[in-house]
């Protein structure tokens, strides 16, 4: 009797030994994610300060983006990226799958900000104006970056041995965390694109 009731005050310690440990994010990583975040939202928000209505709406084509455009995409790839990531975990992690990523997280974001490669987006991130105003736009996206700030900041999900594999082979497989630096880097691409625009000879003066 005495032998089962010492293996009962054992079992908690046995529990805790066999329970796995989910690595968190580095100091360091969730450094990285949150400057990537709060730099490219600033260079957006810069980008668009004061800009009038009619600098807002202007085409240099029919088929390019306005400014608001631009901006209402980032929104709505604010919120299906995220989902992405959220996604991902929702498999068991693998980190045997590591060795099929072959970018680094600064690879990757230099990759998505080159404006050279050019990627046709999918229906879903297509601009219909479902926001109703620019202002209502801009609320939305600030509201989900501050969402994955917080999220990065605070989570502690596995990001690194969860994985996405993108069709396009120059980006290939990615772990969740590198999504991370997906959405950042892809406002900086579209940033860019913002200053395309404003820079057509055509572009209202106010």
């Amino acid at each position: 009797m005495k032998n089962i009731r010492l293996i009962f005050l054992f079992l908690p310690l046995l529990a805790m030994n066999f329970t796995a440990v989910i690595p968190e994010l580095t100091s360091a990583e969730r450094k990285q994610a949150v400057d990537y975040m709060k730099k490219t939202r600033e260079d957006l928000l810069k980008s668009i300060k004061g800009l009038s209505p009619e600098q807002l709406n202007f085409k240099s084509s029919r088929e390019s983006w306005s400014v608001a455009e631009c901006v209402e995409h980032l929104a709505i790839s604010e919120t299906n990226l995220f989902g992405l990531i959220q996604n991902t975990l929702k498999e068991a992690a693998n980190p045997a799958r590591r060795a099929e990523i072959k970018i680094t997280d600064k690879g990757l974001f230099d990759a998505i900000i080159d404006r050279s490669h050019k990627i046709k987006t999918q229906e879903a991130f297509v601009p219909t104006g479902r926001f109703g105003t620019h202002q209502a736009t801009l609320k939305e996206f600030s509201t989900k970056r501050d969402a994955a700030i917080k999220y990065i900041e605070t989570t502690p999900d596995d990001l690194r041995n969860h994985f996405f594999t993108f069709p396009d082979a120059a980006l290939g497989t990615v772990d969740s965390y590198q999504l991370l630096i997906f959405i950042a880097a892809h406002s900086k691409r579209h940033t860019l694109q913002i200053e395309e625009v404003k820079s057509n000879p055509a572009f209202p003066k106010k």
